[in-house]
């Protein structure tokens, strides 16, 4: 219900001198904003609904729309901000908890840009990516630390499973369910193209898109949602999902309303009911019982596809990585606090947890100290932006990035924040068919090919202006980056020097 005391977030600006009334932003706005006045023959606007998702800007032919962010705030001060006390009022209105979706917005600090990449010029020549080789092809899992070698000098193959991608990008987890059928698809066709995997999320795999198997990760959270022995051996990988970066400590929620038809099938659970994930495994409390999961899993796949352990970045990061690195994983993925969700309580996306770029360096620093670096691979996500930041990840210390919230702004997301609403006017965030219909899988895996494509060749250009011709040789070259504005500590966690030195 709409509440007095706040104010219309978003004003819809309307150019009555352009406006034909044909009505395409009515018909197109699933959060019912525009409406038409037979009497008045106008084009009216509910602006308490409007959520800023473009969509009627985009398509109105004569462009006589544009939504602008109101400036009727409230009286505030530095502790009191008008978001603070329209969250208050919101509160007090339903009594409910707050719910949010995507990244945490905050202005905290964003260690990506404040690193930047060194450079070779005369000592050590930069090499040309148009003209000379540059390998972006990575392999995740357990790495042996010897070559060994037969009675005839031969090498022995003791690598356990490995996975191959051709850049060290993969889509992460977004359950079907919190993204519609087309996107999954999107996900799906472009990760096949691209020869990287995309992550199924916690809500199963549908059975249209086993094909994909050979680029898919399937995931197993507390819900076990969709989880069942051919599920488990479509995949390429299969993910623990122990703690994810926007919402640690915490479980998943999927409203009723989103579990219709293939969802409900997929999740194997009644339509309309909750999909909720308690927060803890109910059969994990410590290491030694992950382990026993990491094995289960392994013996019940005849040990043919790699584990991954999926946590979010907290405090003592470091030390849960050490253990997951013993407990049999092959790979472990990092989420940072920036990571994206379709929901999760606003006081949790943006209070807990800590930065993916301070989480990877203590993570890789601590597994190299104890000199267990090779038996797990490193994937981090939480807010990866651009090509930049997957080389300074690397450089850190990954092995590879996770990208959610860059895929799905490729595929037409405007960042509205509304996901948990299910009424996502790019279908995307929606099972209503309606808006599913909307985003075409054959256009949308293109942009995520021509996305990835153009990543892959600044990758190479990066690398390149640095004199390194393979991720492998990037992987925790820490040499190769230099802090600007960031205190000693902060210098002394990421393990580089201040621009300058």
């Amino acid at each position: 219900m709409n509440d007095i005391y706040i104010n219309p977030e978003f004003e819809v600006v309307r150019n009555d001198s352009r406006c034909i009334r044909c009505r395409v932003c009515e018909r197109q706005c699933a959060n019912e904003v525009h409406s038409f006045d037979a009497d008045g023959k106008v084009m009216i606007s509910d602006e308490s609904k409007c959520v800023n998702c473009q969509r009627c800007v985009s398509l109105c032919p004569t462009h006589s729309l544009k939504i602008v962010k109101s400036d009727c705030r409230l009286k505030e001060n530095a502790n009191w901000q008008d978001q603070t006390i329209k969250e208050i009022y919101k509160q007090a209105n339903s009594g409910g908890v707050l719910l949010s979706s995507m990244g945490n917005p905050n202005p905290l600090p964003v260690y990506w840009d404040k690193i930047l990449i060194n450079a070779s010029q005369v000592t050590n020549p930069s090499i040309d990516p148009l003209r000379e080789p540059m390998e972006t092809k990575v392999f995740l899992g357990k790495k042996p630390s010897v070559i060994d070698r037969d009675c005839n000098g031969e090498i022995i193959n003791n690598l356990t499973p490995q996975i191959e991608l051709s850049m060290p990008v993969m889509f992460s987890a977004m359950s079907y369910g919190s993204i519609s059928y087309n996107a999954h698809k999107s996900l799906a066709l472009a990760a096949q193209k691209l020869g990287i995997l995309y992550n199924t999320g916690e809500g199963g795999l549908h059975e249209d898109f086993y094909v994909y198997g050979d680029n898919t990760i399937v995931q197993v959270a507390s819900g076990r949602f969709g989880v069942h022995e051919k599920y488990l051996m479509a995949g390429k990988a299969i993910e623990i999902k122990m703690g994810q970066g926007a919402k640690p400590g915490i479980g998943g929620h999927l409203p009723g309303a989103k579990i219709v038809g293939d969802v409900s099938k997929t999740r194997m659970i009644p339509e309309g009911s909750d999909a909720i994930s308690p927060a803890p495994h109910h059969d994990i409390y410590s290491i030694e019982d992950l382990r026993q999961l990491v094995y289960s899993l392994k013996e019940a796949t005849a040990y043919k596809k790699p584990v991954i352990v999926k946590v979010a970045a907290v405090h003592n990061i470091a030390a849960i990585a050490s253990g997951i690195a013993r407990s049999g994983a092959d790979i472990i993925a990092i989420d940072g606090f920036r990571g994206g969700t379709g929901a999760a309580p606003t006081r949790i996306r943006d209070n807990v947890g800590i930065p993916i770029e301070l989480a990877l360096a203590a993570v890789d620093k601590r597994l190299r100290d104890e000199g267990i670096r090779n038996n797990v691979s490193l994937v981090v996500g939480g807010s990866i932006r651009s090509a930049a930041d997957v080389v300074k990840a690397i450089a850190l210390g990954a092995d590879a990035c996770y990208i959610a919230t860059a895929a799905v702004l490729a595929l037409g997301c405007h960042l509205c924040r509304t996901c948990q609403t299910g009424k996502c006017n790019w279908g995307i965030a929606t099972q209503n068919p309606e808006l599913v219909k909307r985003l075409n899988p054959e256009i949308g895996s293109q942009r995520l090919i021509n996305l990835m494509t153009a990543w892959q060749h600044e990758i190479k250009e990066l690398m390149g202006g640095m004199g390194i011709n393979s991720i492998e040789a990037l992987r925790g070259n820490r040499l190769m980056l230099r802090g600007v504005g960031l205190n000693e500590k902060e210098l002394e966690i990421l393990g580089i020097s201040h621009a300058g030195q």
